[in-house]
């Protein structure tokens, strides 16, 4: 059985973490699976938008695996440690929107996966949170780092020095994830929140993201550049064109992402 599961519907792909047995727990075979996906996903013009989940009614992933963890030398920690941080920065540049959409628990790295996607969509009985410091650890896959700029420094202190596990609610109240719906309806908003981003032109998703997160990082006028390049770069492109004439003839355009 596959570890990661990626299907294409369209233009929206799914990726899926496949090791419900062990609540999608991350092991280092699935971490080097997880980032071919992720390369794979990169280079591929008719994804659009990327949802990432984890199969099971459980969880999303608990982190990693810690019966693994325990058979494990200091060095091949350290291997472990490195690679799952390079995979989820790898997530969290992709140039499409991706979506993390929660249907159980995400604990550890479970969360820093969904941390290091652009929105976050739970079921409204999951538990979430970065738990590493009760294990005498510290979140080591950009949980320390993404989540602050997320939260705020003082809120992810909390959360991290705490350990706290979140319900779902609590996360949607301190800006953790972007929107709370049922189980029963998870997939269904989830998907109706990808379309909301489909049905726009797909080189224009991809510069606006690059323009936003390559902008959050720099002073204001650096980030304005960022912004005007990154508006360059749909000026020629064919889409843009079809946007205008659909404007005229009053009619939804279809883009074809050139």
């Amino acid at each position: 059985m596959e570890s990661i599961q990626f299907e294409q519907h369209n233009n929206l792909a799914y990726v899926t973490l496949n090791r419900p047995e062990a609540l999608n727990a991350f092991n280092y075979e699935m971490l080097r699976k997880l980032g071919d996906i992720a390369e794979s996903i990169r280079i591929n013009p008719d994804i659009r938008v990327v949802i990432f989940t984890g199969a099971g009614e459980k969880s999303f992933s608990v982190g990693a695996d810690l019966k693994e963890r325990k058979t494990l030398t200091e060095l091949q920690v350290k291997r472990n440690i490195y690679k799952i941080g390079e995979v989820f920065s790898a997530i969290e540049n992709l140039p499409q929107p991706t979506i993390a959409m929660l249907n159980g628990y995400a604990f550890g790295g479970g969360t820093e996966l969904a941390l290091a996607c652009d929105f976050r969509i739970a079921a409204d009985d999951i538990q979430l949170g970065l738990t590493e410091t009760s294990l005498a650890i510290i979140p080591g896959a950009g949980g320390t780092q993404r989540l602050p700029r997320l939260v705020g420094e003082t809120k992810a202190l909390e959360l991290i020095l705490t350990a706290k596990r979140l319900r779902a609610d609590e996360a949607l109240t301190c800006g953790l994830v972007t929107k709370v719906t049922t189980r029963e309806a998870l997939k269904v908003e989830t998907e109706s929140f990808a379309a909301l981003m489909l049905a726009n032109g797909p080189i224009a998703l991809q510069q606006a993201k690059f323009a936003v997160k390559h902008g959050m990082n720099v002073d204001l006028q650096t980030g304005l550049n960022i912004e005007r390049k990154a508006y360059e770069m749909t000026i020629p492109t064919e889409d843009r064109i079809e946007a205008l004439n659909a404007f005229s003839e009053k009619r939804k355009p279809v883009f074809k992402g050139k």
